[in-house]
């Protein structure tokens, strides 16, 4: 009922140990608290909150236009609602290296697991868009380290996505990859590789974590798990997955409303009422207090 049982600080710890269990973990994109509850139901590892589908959700292009208010507040009314760990999109972490500082603290506050800053110049552009440019060195390391320092609980993780691949190709990325773990990256986000063999010489340079982005329509093959597993990747993420399926479906509904004149078709592919109210939790708010709460469940239809 309400809100998840375990503390952000708890959720932190799990992420850190299942990063460290040598098993690839599957952290689908939540678009909205709800589908993180599914995400959670269905026995995923964790959560995923996309930048993208964050810009999206408010009609905005991947570009930069959110603010770190906007971030952090939706974040976490994902985040509270699920028992997993979830890992937010930072974009270029809203700033200057002191607003990076303050980006982490916020997103710490909101009962994030970790977060990913990126070496993109702001503003920032989809990772799978051609035309991308990347900052420099100083400026990409300095970010990671202000990240860093700034966390209050050290098992907040701080990741690092370069996009470099696509401007000066996989050695730079492997220079780079190494240069944001010195800086203090816990974990390393190689954006839009081409193949396997990217996703290994990224694993080959490093010692942390590595993430693996299976985004649909991008630069990347749409590997499995164990494609992936075996490429020594630790997470993968799906991040737009569910926001795609969720809008086609609702595309679709609303040609057949408009095409047929009701929508009674395609009610069979909808979740029904009684599902929407186990996801909801309605049963527990029943029996909290039945001198308030005096509603009845319905059944399944």
């Amino acid at each position: 009922m309400l809100y998840a049982k375990t503390t952000p600080e708890q959720k932190r710890v799990a992420l850190r140990e299942r990063l460290a269990s040598g098993t690839i973990q599957q952290f689908p994109g939540a678009f909205n608290p709800l589908s993180a509850r599914l995400i959670e139901e269905k026995g995923f590892n964790g959560v995923y909150i996309s930048g993208a589908v964050l810009a999206n959700d408010l009609g905005l292009p991947d570009i930069g236009l959110t603010t770190l208010t906007e971030v952090a507040t939706r974040a976490g009314q994902i985040a509270r609602m699920t028992e997993l760990p979830a890992i937010v999109d930072a974009d270029t972490g809203f700033g200057e290296p002191m607003n990076v500082a303050r980006s982490i603290q916020e997103l710490e506050n909101a009962g994030l697991a970790g977060c990913h800053i990126e070496d993109q110049f702001n503003p920032k552009r989809c990772g799978h868009l051609d035309g991308k440019n990347v900052v420099d060195l100083d400026t990409a390391t300095k970010r990671i380290r202000a990240a860093a320092d700034a966390r209050r609980d050290r098992n907040f993780l701080i990741m690092a996505r370069t996009d470099i691949r696509a401007v000066d190709g996989i050695e730079a990325a492997q220079d780079r990859a190494k240069a944001l773990v010195d800086a203090g990256a816990d974990a390393i986000f190689p954006e839009a590789m081409r193949s396997l063999e990217e996703f290994q010489a990224i694993r080959d340079a490093v010692d942390v974590p590595v993430l693996a982005n299976m985004t649909e329509f991008g630069k990347s093959e749409l590997f499995t798990t164990e494609q992936l597993a075996s490429a020594g990747v630790n997470i993968v993420i799906y991040p737009v997955t569910l926001l795609r399926s969720a809008m086609g479906a609702a595309e679709r509904t609303l040609d057949t409303i408009q095409a047929k004149g009701s929508q009674q078709t395609d009610v069979e592919n909808m979740l029904t009422r009684a599902r929407l109210y186990e996801l909801v939790d309605y049963e527990a708010y029943n029996h909290f207090d039945t001198s308030v709460f005096n509603f009845q469940v319905p059944g399944q239809h």
